[in-house]
């Protein structure tokens, strides 16, 4: 059936599929609640989406390099629920998205998956070199995966796997897409180890639980459609990074749902990990 655009569009709360109840046109919060806080120095308010993972894999990444001020309360927000609309949150997020961070020793509110790694690459001065012409191939591909990502997961993630019914023009234009970004990433990685070249930086850890997740046939389901083992390279990478000790910590934090052996609701101890049931053989 065609759609005509109205004149002037008005909100249907009622009506955009998966996240229809909780996605609105105005900003602010819905509610007064204050958030909880910790005893480590960095506060962490988010979930395991891919975006809540790079932080989580950030955080758990310093750990392994063995910096305590690396040590964090990982809160769980479930978006579902609306919790990043409380007014506590948006204090820290106006725009009342996952993750949100905050950093106890001086204060700073950080918002956006990019600005909170760049943050911490640049506290604990690690993950981003400092030859200029290093750092500046690992912001490329870090601002490539933060223009990149929202055609993957608000284009084709959304029309794909979240949309009331199944559309053939957005699922074929986001495709398209998809694809063309996976085609990019694998001729890169054709020629290097990481995406910036020899070193493990931010722009992997902000990448992998994005392309590397999808590769892996852990995003929307949609592993055969894409053809994704044709991105051998990309491949390769992912089964690198996900192998990391940390990064395989990280995907577990704020995770509520899955397998339980797979999932740490709440990360506020290194031994919280401790409690996590082992998965069955």
């Amino acid at each position: 059936m065609t759609y005509t655009p109205p004149k002037v569009w008005n909100w249907d709360a009622e009506n955009g599929g998966h996240f229809a109840k909780i996605n609105r046109p105005i900003a602010g919060p819905t509610h007064e609640k204050e958030l909880p806080v910790g005893q480590h120095p960095l506060q962490l308010y988010s979930q395991s989406t891919p975006n809540g993972v790079k932080v989580t894999v950030m955080l758990e990444e310093l750990l392994a390099l063995g910096h305590p001020g690396a040590e964090y309360d990982a809160w769980l927000t479930k978006i579902g629920d609306g919790m990043q609309f409380s007014s506590g949150f948006v204090d820290i997020n106006p725009n009342s998205k996952i993750p949100a961070l905050v950093d106890t020793t001086n204060g700073c509110r950080v918002f956006e998956s990019g600005a909170i790694l760049l943050y911490l690459a640049e506290k604990f001065n690690v993950f981003l070199s400092h030859d200029i012409k290093e750092r500046t191939e690992t912001l490329n591909w870090l601002f490539w995966l933060h223009g990149s990502a929202p055609y993957l997961g608000g284009g084709f993630g959304h029309f794909f796997s979240y949309a009331p019914e199944k559309f053939e023009y957005p699922i074929n234009r986001f495709t398209m897409e998809a694809k063309r970004q996976l085609d990019v990433l694998d001729q890169n990685l054709a020629e290097r180890q990481f995406l910036a070249g020899d070193n493990y930086t931010i722009a992997d850890i902000a990448t992998a639980p994005w392309y590397g997740a999808l590769v892996k046939g852990l995003l929307y389901n949609a592993a055969e459609f894409l053809d994704v083992t044709r991105y051998k390279n990309v491949n390769r990478w992912a089964n690198e990074i996900y192998a990391r000790p940390a990064f395989q910590k990280g995907r577990m934090v704020n995770r509520n749902h899955g397998k339980s052996s797979e999932r740490l609701e709440e990360r506020h101890n290194a031994s919280d990990f401790d409690n996590i049931p082992k998965a069955c053989d």
